[in-house]
């Protein structure tokens, strides 16, 4: 029995940052970090604000995640440049959970979710992620930009409604029914904080945009003393008006903002709701695996090759020490990930440093930050939902085949109108039907003798085979992989022979892979062939299909199962069989 051989597992889950100080790291590198560190940290601050609140939480929750679950990212994950912390794509999730089962339903998930990551990671599954059939994100991403979108109308507008249902269509209706408590301050702030956005991007693109947008809008309601709904301030249509000089400052809904640093404690956890959450926490689990990896092979074109399952360890590492928090779940971010590398961060003492530089902005900032217009976070929301949409790449997706198309559309919908659980359960069922649909029709199964020369013999070679086949011997090609999907054709293989052969030679040189079901398709072949008194020789084996043809014992099959290396062994294999019945016939 083989040993497992730790030196050869331990070493691909070792963080890069033990690989980057074995390597040497300089006060150059330091300095570089440091700068990183603090470009990141600039645009980190107004998202981690604004997604905690889109989730349907307090800001001081999407700060102490951003610190904690940035740090351990950075500290134990496998990419140089990775950058982690809240992101939108878990805004539909955490909002149903919190409004479902209020925020120890929120921890729990995320404590299974980051256990699932860390298992997950262990039993080396990083690798697998990269299979997940594009148009199932490019569905799912748009439909979660969708569902950012509308859960920021209520702020965006100034609404006057208590609680935004968490459906999308009760959701609009609620809107149109509140559409009469438009408050223009509001509308006028969502639009001032776009304009920001927008045209810093396009003429200062390396200004941080979302943090100047979130001042100018702070100053400009502030000083103008605009009725509008603010981090500090809790205003209503029927509310008697606010005096312009308040002795106290006004309650918060949001609560106290955070000044401290964020205390570790094992929060209240409703473990008897563990296997009514085990599908949201699932949700949540996947969305961080494959927002980090994909984060992480994109960063891998611009500083070398991260480890995946090095990361997902520390994505699960990092949503443990987030519940424990009480904070949201966290993954790698693409878009901090990418200014981390403009800012010229090059090793994860960058993402440390961004987790240190949110700190300090918490600790010094947070008198001012209750003034922040919750119009201006909507704002940032609604920039990074247009982003996480990719029109692009959802267009050029609608030009695929039919089959793409109906995954796209089907995870698109069902992502906006249900749940994004069901969403993803159905995209990866329907792309994986898709996928069998396709391979059985790739395979190639043919008679060799009414079929042009292949690629084992051609020009005139391939017709002097088909003129020296043996009378009594026919010989069927098979072409591509034999799985589940095509096996019902090999049964019906002997339907389509104009008389029975004596033997029957299957060509399979170009089956590159077999399953289970093609070995048993197979087996009733032979057992098929065995009660018609034709002999069944397979020639051409590749290492896969020997393998699992040997291991599933196909030659102790009812009948005369024959094998050959190839095919003129198989021809030879044939004349002797043809001789030895008629030796047996004669007597």
């Amino acid at each position: 029995m083989a040993q497992f051989d730790f030196r050869r597992y331990l070493p691909q889950f070792e963080p890069k940052l033990v690989t980057v100080m074995r390597e040497g790291y300089s006060l150059a590198s330091l300095r570089a970090d440091a700068i990183a560190g603090l470009t990141v940290a600039i645009v980190a601050l107004p998202l981690a604000m604004a997604l905690a609140i889109a989730s349907g939480t307090t800001p001081a929750v999407g700060l102490h995640t951003a610190i904690v679950a940035g740090f351990l990212i950075s500290a134990l994950g496998g990419s140089r440049v990775q950058i982690g912390g809240p992101t939108a794509a878990f805004i539909p999730v955490v909002f149903v959970v919190i409004q479902q089962h209020g925020m120890g339903g929120l921890i729990l998930c995320t404590l299974m979710a980051g256990l699932m990551l860390i298992a997950a990671g262990l039993l080396r599954l990083g690798t697998l992620m990269r299979y997940m059939p594009q148009p199932v994100i490019t569905g799912f991403t748009a439909g979660i930009a969708v569902s950012i979108f509308s859960s920021q109308v209520k702020d965006a507008l100034g609404l006057d409604m208590a609680d935004v249902p968490a459906e999308f269509l009760p959701r609009w209706k609620a809107y149109a029914a509140h559409l009469g408590t438009l408050e223009p301050a509001a509308l006028a702030l969502t639009v001032l904080g776009l304009a920001m956005i927008l045209g810093l991007r396009r003429w200062r693109p390396s200004w941080p945009g979302f943090l100047i947008a979130l001042a100018v809008c702070t100053v400009a309601g502030t000083l103008l003393a605009l009725p509008a709904e603010t981090i500090g301030s809790r205003l209503g249509r029927d509310a008697a008006p606010r005096p312009p000089r308040p002795p106290a400052p006004p309650a918060s809904r949001f609560g106290d903002l955070p000044a401290t640093l964020p205390q570790f404690e094992v929060p209240r956890i409703p473990f008897e709701r563990t296997f009514e959450l085990m599908p949201s926490a699932f949700t949540i689990a996947f969305l961080a695996g494959v927002e980090s990896l994909l984060s992480a092979v994109v960063a891998d074109g611009m500083t070398g090759r991260h480890r995946s399952n090095a990361e997902l360890v520390a994505q699960g590492v990092a949503n443990v020490g987030s519940a424990l928090i009480g904070g949201l779940p966290a993954t790698g971010a693409l878009a901090r990930t990418a200014t981390n590398v403009r800012a010229g961060g090059r090793t994860p003492v960058a993402g440390m440093l961004h987790a240190v530089f949110l700190l300090l902005f918490m600790l010094i900032l947070a008198p001012l930050m209750r003034y922040v217009p919750l119009a201006a976070l909507a704002a940032v929301l609604l920039v990074v939902a247009w982003n996480m949409a990719e029109v692009q790449q959802f267009r050029n997706t609608l030009s695929a085949p039919v089959g793409d198309r109906i995954v796209l559309l089907a995870t698109f919908v069902l992502t906006v109108l249900f749940d994004l659980t069901i969403a993803i359960e159905v995209g990866v069922v329907l792309a994986a039907l898709v996928f069998m649909v396709r391979m059985s029709e790739a395979v190639e199964l043919r008679a060799e003798a009414g079929a042009p020369p292949d690629e084992e013999a051609v020009g005139d070679e391939g017709f002097a085979q088909r003129a020296n086949l043996p009378r009594g011997v026919e010989v069927y090609r098979i072409g591509g992989p034999l799985f589940f999907g095509v096996a019902d054709r090999i049964g019906n293989l002997l339907d389509g022979l104009p008389q029975k052969p004596r033997v029957l030679i299957l060509r399979m040189r170009q089956v590159p892979v077999i399953d289970a079901s093609g070995v048993h398709a197979l087996r009733a072949l032979a057992d098929r062939c065995h009660r018609q008194g034709i002999a069944l020789i397979i020639s051409g084996l590749q290492p896969q299909p020997n393998r699992v043809i040997a291991g599933m014992r196909l030659e102790k099959a009812p009948g005369e199962v024959h094998f050959a290396s190839g095919f003129e062994a198989a021809l030879a294999k044939a004349r002797a069989l043809l001789a030895d019945h008629a030796r047996d016939a004669a007597r």
